[in-house]
């Protein structure tokens, strides 16, 4: 599976950049307790945080309210992932426990401030190209509503969209029945390559400590 990025992003945003971690061989099942009581606890912690805190005070969400807003999209209409999670948070209504893929993601996302999307690998058609999208682009998404994603970041395989940094579809989503996963992190365009890779390797080895199998990295 090979992955790139359209030309017109990069025109729009030089910096821009994503990181990918292909899983092989992995066991999603009902998240250990370690991992439940991490993710209530972090949330917890978040939202003693935001009583004092804007979203903004977030450098991660802050970056990501430019990019939005530099591709045309409407953060205050479409929010990206990670601060839509945020502001569930600040409400108290905190995240629950799916499984073992989607609770490290939901973890992951909200430990290091960025959009991710997680999909079932073997549900992918073909390569993947993360594109600015159009009116053309829709798909039943995890938020159980038809999404149509002008001017929003998409990732698309030969069938055509299937995920985004605002919200994912029910087509490829991860499942307990899951061996192969592609993991898509939407990294802040300040970040340094040097930082970028250490960042994806510490969540490629947190993500195998739970579910297993192996990892393949990738900047993009």
């Amino acid at each position: 599976m090979e992955i790139t990025i359209q030309r017109h992003i990069k025109e729009i945003l030089p910096d821009f950049k994503i990181g990918t971690i292909h899983y092989n061989n992995i066991t999603v099942s009902e998240s250990p307790q370690m991992l439940k009581g991490r993710l209530q606890l972090f949330q917890e912690q978040l939202y003693f945080d935001l009583e004092d805190k804007d979203i903004t005070h977030f450098p991660g969400l802050l970056e990501w309210q430019l990019v939005w807003k530099a591709l045309g999209a409407s953060p205050s209409r479409h929010r990206p992932s990670a601060e839509a999670l945020f502001r569930r948070i600040k409400k108290q209504n905190y995240l629950p426990s799916i499984h073992s893929a989607v609770d490290m993601n939901s973890f992951l996302s909200l430990q290091y401030e960025i959009p991710l999307g997680l999909y079932d690998a073997d549900k992918i058609n073909g390569d993947v190209e993360i594109a600015l999208g159009t009116e053309d682009d829709q798909f039943e998404g995890l938020n159980n509503r038809t999404n149509t994603l002008d001017n929003i970041l998409v990732s698309k395989d030969a069938q055509g969209a299937f995920g985004s940094p605002y919200v994912d579809s029910t087509r490829t989503a991860v499942t307990e029945n899951t061996k192969n996963a592609l993991h898509i992190f939407y990294l802040r365009p300040s970040m340094e390559r040097d930082t970028a890779l250490e960042l994806l390797t510490a969540a490629a080895n947190m993500f195998t400590g739970i579910n297993g199998g192996d990892a393949e990295i990738q900047l993009l």
